[in-house]
């Protein structure tokens, strides 16, 4: 695993990141038209797994929208445009109840993790909407 070396008054400190964390950093230090971070990027010299990573994205990079469009947030509520039955709950869900979106779906933009009426449950972001 890469370490980052960090120079402090005291002395030099290691800290280990994790692959996430530098394919994150490695797509901030290859931004192109920021010269200071490529200059950056040139002296971490990063493994070519970490580059292959940055270039790649990562799936939270997905933008959750509801019908109108607007972006879905962890903890937001939103409303149901219409009825919908939920399957292995045994009841519908009626239009114009008030969703509290828990988490976007990581690797698909169109669901998001949703609790109506006590129960989580699983929502296409079209059915939705700000309340």
């Amino acid at each position: 695993m890469t370490a980052c070396q960090l120079c402090t008054v005291t002395g030099t400190a290691t800290v280990t990141l994790t692959p996430t964390v530098r394919g994150m950093a490695g797509r901030v230090l290859t931004r192109p038209g920021a010269a200071w971070a490529n200059d950056l990027s040139d002296i971490c010299d990063p493994s070519p797994e970490v580059r292959a990573r940055a270039a790649a994205g990562h799936p939270s990079d997905i933008i959750h929208r509801e019908s109108n469009r607007v972006v879905l947030m962890p903890g937001c509520t939103r409303t149901l445009i219409k009825d919908l039955p939920v399957k292995g709950a045994g009841f519908t869900a009626k239009g114009g109840t008030a969703v509290r979106v828990n988490a976007p779906v990581p690797d698909n933009a169109g669901q998001i993790e949703g609790r109506v009426e006590g129960q989580r449950i699983v929502i296409l972001t079209e059915n939705v909407k700000k309340a």
